[in-house]
């Protein structure tokens, strides 16, 4: 190995942690660009990179942008916190079937508004209306659990779903429905073993009986009716929209973009939702740290990186049966738990493209990489955003070994049957 090699992995390893830590409390793409100019500077990557990473990366972060501004349009005309107190009054008494819709809701919210828009938006209603229903905390925990294992899990069926989608779709050049034919069936999967190692582990903390008398009448947290209204038709209208585009091989930001423009310049009319806040909550810090972090594993990736990892999958296809597939997307799970799934999809995207045969391993990439960072807290972003958010709005904080001891066993099975239903499409 080069001294390159381990310079570069210094710079990944240095970022990565000022990520995560954040000592000066800075927008997280600040740090990750800190590391992609330190990395231009060495020369560990060079300035003509940057234009190769920026055309694989813009699709990807402009369109999880767009989403996620279009749910918080939704989100402050109350249309989620409709749904959640519209399903858990119609749940009765019964605290397993509300851990059920609660877990299918958020499915249902990953699979249009992406993984961070459930992670974001879903887990604060979640933890209100619990609060209201005089939950103790041991009882609220399994669904705030769930809520943010769910974002991640079931973020595969659209390309949208996840920014690893996005990216890696792009990267392959592969149309959003094609995309949906090939994962469907793995994200079925997904949910329905989501469920059941969820309540497994989680059986004895959700309560038998709850009220739901304390909930107000779900129409009274519509705060903007006309947004409320139009909400389901643009949802639809969304996802045919890709689906058309896909054929005729429009990028989905041409799509997303517009819609979350037509929505903010609806709801500054209305004058009823604050677009201002809203554009200020943005994730604009997503663009930055995409760029940086892509532009620090391209040039690591390079360095040796790539060529380590496609050794190992080509080791991996030497297996029989299904067990190729399954080992490979342990392995891109386990690199996406320690890296977090950004840079690593990269890696992969790399590594898949210098082998000759992709087969099902881009698919592979992408169930590793949406489930696998479950292992870790660091394993996504929508993760890191989950748990900061808990800690800061609701003095809710989740311990390191608490988050890896429910990730790793409940992970892993969901993975592999994942992984599995892949492999006998």
């Amino acid at each position: 190995m080069s001294l390159f090699f381990f310079v570069s992995a210094s710079i990944f390893i240095v970022t990565l942690a000022l990520v995560i830590v954040q000592p000066r409390k800075m927008g997280i793409g600040y740090y990750s660009l800190i590391g992609a100019v330190i990395s231009i500077l060495l020369g560990i990557t060079t300035l003509s990179d940057v234009v190769i990473v920026w055309n694989i990366v813009w699709n990807a972060t402009f369109t999880l942008v767009s989403i996620i501004i279009l749910s918080m349009v939704f989100d402050e005309a109350g249309f989620f916190e409709y749904l959640a107190i519209r399903i858990a009054k119609g749940n009765g008494s019964s605290g397993m079937r509300l851990f059920l819709s609660v877990i299918i809701l958020g499915s249902l919210i990953s699979a249009v508004f992406a993984n961070d828009g459930t992670a974001l938006i879903l887990t604060p209603i979640v933890y209100s209306m619990l609060l209201r229903m005089n939950l103790k905390r041991r009882q609220i925990l399994p669904f705030i659990m769930a809520t943010g294992f769910i974002a991640d899990a079931a973020s595969l069926p659209l390309v949208v779903s996840n920014l690893v989608n996005i990216v890696a779709a792009s990267y392959f050049s592969i149309s959003f429905l094609a995309y949906a034919l090939k994962m469907i069936v793995p994200d079925g999967v997904a949910i329905a073993s989501s469920i059941f190692f969820l309540w497994l582990f989680y059986r004895k903390e959700i309560p038998g009986r709850i009220s739901t008398t304390e909930l107000p009448d779900p129409s009274s947290v519509i705060r903007d009716r006309k947004i409320f209204r139009v909400a389901p038709w643009i949802i639809v209208a969304l996802i045919i929209s890709y689906s058309i585009g896909g054929v005729f091989h429009v990028p989905v930001a041409f799509v997303a973009m517009p819609a979350a423009i037509i929505m903010v310049f609806i709801a500054r009319r209305n004058s009823i939702v604050d677009t201002g806040y809203i554009m200020r909550r943005a994730p604009w810090q997503v663009v930055l740290f995409s760029l940086g972090m892509y532009i620090i594993v391209f040039g690591f990736g390079r360095e040796g990186l790539t060529g380590m990892l496609a050794s190992l999958i080509v080791a991996a296809s030497n297996l029989p049966g299904p067990l190729s597939t399954i080992l490979s997307g342990f392995i891109f799970a386990s690199i996406a738990a320690i890296m977090n799934n950004m840079p690593s999809v990269m890696i992969g995207n790399l590594a898949i493209a210098s082998i000759h045969s992709h087969g099902t391993l881009i698919y592979a990439n992408i169930i590793g990489n949406d489930i696998g960072p479950k292992f870790t807290p660091i394993g996504s972003l929508a993760t890191l955003l989950w748990l900061h958010t808990l800690e800061r709005k609701h003095s809710l904080t989740i311990s390191m070994r608490y988050y890896m001891k429910v990730g790793i066993l409940v992970a892993t099975p969901v993975l592999f049957l994942t992984l599995l239903s892949l492999v006998m499409l």
